[in-house]
């Protein structure tokens, strides 16, 4: 999502005669865009500032002015902090106030002073953002697109609800129209981006509120668009309409990104996830009834106050049944002003390092076996640039896995049929089947 607001960013900037560099040395304006997910991140933020801080410096004495702002969570969570360690920043602003950056620049122009804005507005912000081909490179064949935004569940563990605010979801011709214009600038495969992606709600242009299905199926109608995803998912959001979709829609990929957090139900209920192990089970049996060829990869954290022994055994339990392709695992760590930050019966920091190794062997196995089923398997594959060895092209999977073949570059752009010969550590490796697109 980041990486979809960097670029907005990049976009409402233009009209002022701003264009992205290279290296901040070169810059007119430099941008921190920040994540608050994890703990730490503040220190990371102000460690940078303090580097970007001589930058500054050395252009003004070289009569060359640099604004330096703070944009995302980060800023949300910590602005005015922002401003007491770090003087020298000229603009703070959360996630959701972005589409007010050039009147920002202005005010922070004409006043000489740092400006911050880190409000929740009424209006949404895509309704202000400029139309754009695609919020990604030019040529790009693969796009994010956020139609989602905030979180209403209130994990015990997390930051979003206090820094991406209430859930919010744009509206249905908003999203389309965007779609559209990726589609038609050559973008292939797109991911729906969201906090709690599947729990969109947008309005229709008749004021009828349409779900993520609804908006799946529309979506597969946009010429050019051949593959669908989304992330992040929440179990207490996967409805059977969602489900069903899946089955039948052969533009939604068989891969889905669906959190789980853990496998036991006394610290699910901690963490507040509104759900327990053995739905979760259900929701995965559900979906690969409907698509056999579906995988699965989720969040997990270890250490969560409370989690004991049994608790985390519950959890190593829950990825044998289910089994994943590719999965991300942490160990907890205290968010300021989240319930779990205060509650008693902290982790202690070894007990999470050992328990953190013990899932992430079992994880990294999974993912090795699921790569191993695909070996001798033929399927349509993206090709989205050159390899690194020569004459080599380079695409994704239907999986989201990098694939590389032998082929000629002009190739590139095409889905075509290939056949997997080789797992790598982190890729797979194939022959191409026929060199005609794949339809």
């Amino acid at each position: 999502m980041n990486v979809y607001d960097s670029a907005r960013m990049s976009d409402v900037l233009r009209p002022l005669g701003y264009q992205p560099v290279d290296l901040p040395d070169a810059a007119d304006m430099i941008i921190l865009n920040t994540c608050h997910i994890r703990d730490k991140a503040a220190e990371k933020v102000f460690s940078e500032l303090g580097r970007l801080r001589l930058i500054k410096e050395a252009r003004a004495a070289e009569g060359h002015p640099t604004v330096i702002a703070v944009a995302g969570c980060v800023a949300q969570a910590e602005g005015q902090e922002i401003l007491r360690r770090a003087p020298y920043v000229d603009i703070v602003l959360g996630p959701q106030t972005y589409h007010r950056l050039p009147e920002m620049v202005a005010r922070a122009a004409r006043a000489g002073g740092a400006v911050i804005d880190t409000d929740f507005p009424a209006e949404q912000k895509f309704d202000f953002l400029p139309d754009t081909e695609a919020p990604q490179t030019p040529g790009n064949l693969t796009s994010f697109l956020t139609i989602q935004e905030g979180c209403d569940k209130f994990c015990s563990f997390c930051v979003v609800p206090y820094t991406r605010g209430a859930e919010s979801s744009r509206r249905v011709a908003s999203v389309l129209a965007e779609a559209r214009r990726m589609a038609q600038s050559g973008v292939r495969d797109i991911t729906l981006l969201g906090q709690n992606v599947n729990a969109y709600h947008g309005e229709g242009e008749n004021g009828e509120i349409w779900d993520l299905p609804r908006l799946a199926y529309a979506l597969a109608e946009i010429p050019g668009l051949s593959r669908i995803r989304y992330m992040t998912s929440h179990p207490r959001d996967m409805t059977d309409a969602l489900i069903e979709a899946h089955r039948d829609l052969p533009q939604l990929m068989p891969f889905l990104h669906l959190p789980v957090q853990a496998g036991s139900d006394r610290v699910l209920t901690a963490m507040n996830r509104g759900h327990t192990a053995d739905e979760y089970r259900e929701i995965v049996r559900k979906l690969r009834a409907v698509r056999p060829d579906l995988a699965l990869s989720s969040d997990f954290i270890v250490g969560h106050p409370g989690e004991t022994d049994e608790d985390f055994e519950a959890t190593m339990q829950l990825v044998r049944d289910v089994k994943f392709a590719l999965a991300y695992s942490f160990k907890y760590s205290q968010r300021p002003g989240t319930p779990a930050a205060g509650a008693p019966l902290q982790v202690p920091e070894h007990v999470k390092d050992t328990r953190l190794q013990a899932l992430q062997a079992l994880l990294r196995e999974q993912q090795d076996e699921f790569n191993a089923t695909l070996v001798g398997k033929t399927f349509p594959v993206l090709f989205t640039g050159e390899g690194r060895k020569p004459g080599q092209i380079t695409g994704r999977s239907p999986w989201l896995q990098p694939v590389h073949v032998l082929g000629p570059r002009h190739l590139i752009g095409q889905e075509l049929s290939v056949k997997i010969t080789e797992r790598l550590t982190n890729s797979l490796s194939g022959e191409l089947v026929e060199e005609t697109e794949y339809a």
